[in-house]
Formats: structure tokens, sequence, C-alpha cells
């Protein structure tokens, strides 16, 4: 109702102008003097003739398409349309003088052809130059003074469309039109818009900037068939997560390649571009909402506190550093074995958060000699423990390395934060760690348990967070399929039935700070993963959100279960059960007491360091047996352990 309304008023404002423009030509033509008598009769014969003028003016711009475009986008296109049209009304407008008998001087219907066309466009022209007053600035893009309009028609014409990238814009709005223009503009990206894909109905059957609307994200998979389009551009940077999940579905089920533009908080001062463009991850596919906060109770632990994070280079650590600066920490400190990540990090934080005092230390957490140190020098009030050693094939060749690493590390750490009075310490732990079957996933199990028996008599408030995979994560499946399939294939999978939870670093860091406000003592915090996929499933759609269809241009190969790679991941053993918390996407598993062979080894002070220097003197099989014994539920032989639905109380 509101397009047809618009196009009413157009169309009225349309004939106001035809009939202006008439009488203005004939005051030009006889020098304003409107007493004389040939001024009133060609006059009479205008009011005569104008009900047919205006219907046959507006009948020629109805069928030109002035009607169907979005002015608010109006350009160079617009105009040359506005003076062909207007050039064909007038010639049909004399044309139905002549056939009725009816005559007006030449000169009257040649100044009527220029006062239309500065009329006509003008309108339209002005309704653009009202809506850039009213929005300054909204999605504009680069424009240098070499890429005039008309030097980019003449490369758009020495390129030709042969070698141009056919385009799908999905998304009708100020950002779609911002990435139409500037492919007008700058003809040497080889990309052009062909089509536009938009939800709402009264855009629908319009263009923008000639480029026609021709129907909703149901429509994309048979558009881009019938308009041959090779890549599709999501240009939406005000969509939901949910809504790009349905919209990238959709683009899925094309042969095209797929690219996005970041969200609206990733443009905020910035302009849209070409370059802005990223390809769709399968995080995109994920389509979960945003993780809501209890930002009070947040603030509350970590605002004008020491933070210490270690592992503060790696993925989960690095974000952690990066969201913990949100929160105005007193000083945040990030401890690595590993210089170079921890650089680059180091020169983010100073640059997006001055104020915040952020020191880097470089350090293995197995080193206790140093480890104590930093603790002495910095006294932090709360610990992130994210330094580990997590690839399971890895872990699988080197168990002594993963014992040292993610135990020894571990206990020292949990010993130095009880010796130094650390308010909170969070350890951040893995669904590996649920009836294991690799050594990572039995190494951090003992550290879960090893954190339950300190905090029984601790001051310290020690929490444990428990999640799966996420994505984009070092050495996670997505940059290693990206890379495969960037080759040319084949992108591998370990096992056709293999299945894994999946959550955003940013989605999951938030999370583990918000387990941490509500850590009391002992908990291990599990994160609502959501369903599960299947990896076959996430490589299929990585394949054709690049492009290609799996299978046939790229193909994937089945290459066996990895050592210790379970089939399933579960997120809680059957004895820990499971009970809600303030947040809907944490839940919490009850306290299970250690191991008896654990229980016997923590009893003794320095049982433990003990006993791993006599294991690492052993063979990497007899750390394995060690390992069962502390982990009477590690199995290795269990691989193939059936689907458990241990997550379904989550839901």
């Amino acid at each position: 109702m509101r397009k047809i309304s618009k196009v009413i008023a157009l169309m009225f404002a349309d004939a106001c102008c035809i009939i202006f423009a008439y009488i203005l030509a004939l005051l030009l033509r006889f020098e304003f003097v409107v007493t004389s008598n040939q001024f009133v009769s060609y006059l009479d014969i205008f009011i005569g003739a104008s009900i047919g003028l205006i219907l046959v003016k507006v009948a020629t711009y109805w069928f030109g398409g002035l009607y169907n475009s979005l002015w608010k986008y109006a350009g160079s296109e617009e105009l040359i349309k506005v003076l062909i049209v207007t050039g064909v009304a007038n010639a049909l407008s004399i044309t139905f003088l002549q056939f009725t008998q009816q005559f007006l001087p030449r000169g009257v219907n040649g100044m009527v052809v220029m006062i239309d066309i500065v009329l006509i466009g003008g309108i339209r022209m002005l309704y653009r130059l009202i809506r850039e007053q009213m929005y300054p600035g909204k999605f504009n893009v680069n424009k240098s003074k070499k890429d005039t309009s008309v030097e980019a028609s003449v490369r758009n014409t020495v390129l030709g469309d042969a070698d141009q990238i056919r385009v799908m814009i999905v998304g009708a709005g100020d950002a779609g039109a911002a990435m139409i223009r500037e492919m007008k503009l700058h003809p040497e990206n080889r990309k052009k818009a062909v089509v536009a894909i938009d939800d709402n109905p009264q855009k629908q059957g319009n263009r923008i900037l000639g480029v026609k609307i021709v129907g909703g994200r149901q429509d994309i998979r048979r558009v881009a068939r019938k308009y041959g389009v090779d890549e599709i551009i999501i240009a939406i940077p005000t969509a939901s997560q949910i809504q790009i999940r349905d919209i990238a579905e959709e683009c899925s089920k094309t042969r095209c390649k797929v690219q996005i533009l970041p969200g609206l908080n990733d443009l905020i001062n910035e302009k849209v571009s070409v370059k802005r463009l990223r390809d769709i991850d399968i995080e995109d596919l994920l389509g979960r909402d945003p993780v809501k906060v209890n930002l009070r109770a947040i603030s509350g632990y970590l605002e004008g506190r020491i933070v210490m994070v270690t592992g503060g280079g790696g993925s989960i650590g690095s974000e952690l550093c990066r969201q913990i600066c949100r929160f105005r920490p007193r000083r945040l400190v990030a401890v690595d074995i590993y210089e170079n990540s921890i650089f680059e990090l180091m020169n983010e934080i100073h640059g997006k958060y001055p104020d915040v005092e952020f020191d880097i230390v470089i350090g293995s957490v197995r080193d206790n000699e140093r480890m104590e140190e930093v603790f002495r020098k910095y006294k932090p009030h709360v610990v992130f423990h994210a330094a580990a050693h997590k690839h399971v094939p890895l872990m699988e060749a080197n168990p002594r390395e993963a014992i040292v690493n993610n135990i020894q590390g571990t206990k020292t750490l949990l010993d130095l934060a009880e010796e130094h009075a650390v308010s909170k310490f969070v350890l951040i732990s893995t669904d590996k760690a649920v009836n294991p079957t690799n050594v990572m996933g039995a190494t951090k199990r003992v550290g879960e348990m090893m954190l339950q028996d300190k905090s029984i008599a601790s001051r310290t408030n020690y929490a444990a967070v428990r999640f799966g995979n996420v994505l984009g994560s070092n050495g996670s499946v997505i940059p290693i399929f990206r890379e495969q399939i960037a080759h040319g294939g084949p992108v591998t999978v370990t096992h056709p039935e293999i299945c894994r939870y999946f959550m955003t670093i940013p989605e999951a860091v938030q999370l583990v700070i918000q387990a941490g406000a509500m850590a009391e003592g002992g908990e291990i915090f599990i994160l609502d993963m959501g369903e599960p996929v299947k990896i076959m499933d996430l490589a299929e759609k990585l394949i054709r959100l690049s492009g290609f269809e799996p299978h046939e241009e790229i193909d994937i190969k089945i290459t066996g279960l990895r050592p210790g790679e379970k089939l399933y991941e579960e997120l809680l053993l059957d004895e820990e059960g499971i009970q809600t918390t303030a947040h809907n996407k944490i839940f919490v598993g009850h306290p299970v007491d250690p191991s008896p062979a654990l229980s016997r080894l923590l009893e003794v002070p320095g049982g433990l360091q003990d006993s791993i220097r006599d294991i690492l003197t052993k063979s990497d099989e007899e750390a394995k047996t060690w390992l069962m014994e502390l982990v009477p539920n590690y199995d290795p032989e269990a691989q193939m352990r059936p689907k458990k639905d241990n997550n379904s109380n989550m839901n």
C-alpha cells in the first residue's frame, strides 16, 4: 500500500510538472505577454489537450520505468533514463497533438522537452538530496576525482561483460546501493551487479541504481540460475545472526561464491567497500542470537582488578584479553611462551585500549619458579588459565609433554593462586575431558578434578568452564578446509558420521567471563553449544559457499578417525548431572570426587609432582597407563562410543 501511494504521489507531481512545463514554455515563447491573442489561443488549445498530454506522458514514464526505480539511490543511470524517457514522451505527445488536430508552436514543443527534463529529473534528484541531508554520510563509498561516472562507463565498455563477475546483491538498502555504486565506479574489480534481492515486497519490481529487484530470499537459487550469477554479496549489515543464517543457507544451495559485508558495529566510521567484503563462514550458518551478559556482575569482579591470562597469545587467551579490556581492569597480564602471537596482541591492545596497563610475560606455566616470580610481582586478583596443549593427534604422539603442560602446569597455577590469595581462578576446559578417549582429554579431566579438590578448603573461588570446538581457532577444521579448497581439494574428513559442537571464539569467551562472575567454588560450568554439527555437512556447505560443487569440483576424502579422536563428543559425565544457572546458556555440573589414585597423590605434599617426574622417565605407553589410573573412564578404545544425548537438558 505504501509503495502504491508513493507511485501515485509521484504521478501527481509529474502531472503538475507537465502542466507547468507547457505554461512556462508558452510564456517564454510569447515573452510573458499574457494579453496577446496568440498566447490566449494557444493556452486554450493546451487546456483542451492537457488531459490527453498528461495521460500520454505519464503512461510513457510508467512503461519507461520512471516509477519503479528507488530514487533515494538515484545516480547517473537514472538521469540518463529520464533524458531518454522524457524525449520519447514528448515525441509521443507531438504525435498525439497532430493526430487530434491540435497544434502548438514548434518552439513551445522544443522548450517543453528541456523543461520536462529539468522538472521530472529534478524532483527525483531532490528526493535523494533531501535524504542525504537527513542521513549524512550513510553508507557512502570513497569517490576519487578520477572515478567520474563518464570515465567509469568508458572503462566498463573497454572491459566488456565477458570478463566481469556477475553479482547478485542481497539487500536493496543503503549498503546494497553503496555496493552497486562502487562496482560501477571501480570496474577494475571486475564485478557487475546484475540483479538484487530484498524481502521487502514494496521494493520488489523496482530498480536500485538500474539493477532490478526481482524477489525475496526464497528466490535466491532460482534467480541465480536465471541471471547466470557468479557471486552473491549479502549487503545487510543490520541483519541479525538468525537472518544471516537463513540467507546463507539459501545461498549455499547455489553454485555461487558468497561474500558478506561485516556487521553494522564493524562498519562504524568505515566506508562500504568491496575491500570490506569477507567470505561467508560456517559461523554465519550457526545463526545463534548474540550472547547476553550481565555487565554489572562482570564489571564487579574485573573492573579495577589485576587480571592474569595464561596462554594469552592463543585463540581463546587473546580473545579473553580483548574482552577483559572492555571492563577496565587496573592491569592485564598476559602470559605465553610463544612471543610472536603475544607481540601482535600487545600492539592491538595498546592501539585499542591505550588506558589499560597491559603487561606481557614470556614464560611457561610448567616452570614453577617463573610462575612464582610472576605471581609475586603482579599479585593478580583474577586468573584465567587458558594455556594448554590442545591438539589431539599431537598429544597422542607426545603424552608426556601433555602431562607436564596440562597437569603439572595447572597444578602449579592452582597452588600459586591459593598461596597468593587470588580471588577467582577460572580453568578453560574442554568437552574432550568427558569420558576421554585421548591423552589431551584425559589430562584436562585431571585438571578439572585437581581444581575441584583444591576448592574444598580454599579461600580462592576455583571454577572450570567446559565447551567444545571454537570456530576459527588455531588448528580448527575451518581454516584447514579453506586452505584445502583454495588448493583445489580434496577436503579431508575423518569419518562421514563425525559430529562436533561449535561456538564462535567471542561467544565462548563472553560466556567464560560470565561464568567467572558466577563462580563460588568448585563448579564445572558447561556452555550451551547448541546442536552438534556433522563435519561432512560442514565441509559440503563450505565448498558450496566458496563457489564449488562438493564431490564434483572439490572432492571430499574420508581419511579415518585419528588416534584418540571420538566419533561423538559429550559435554557431561553421567554422574555429574546438570543444573541451570541465572544465565540461559550456562549450566553447572554437580561436583565429582577425584579418582582414588589421584586423591592419594594429592594428599601427599609434592606427591603428584614426584609421580610426574617419575613417569617422564617411562615410555609413552606407560604414561598413558598412568593416566588411565588417574582417570578411570579414560578409554582409548572407545572412539566409536554411541552418541549420548547429554546436551538435551540444556535446550
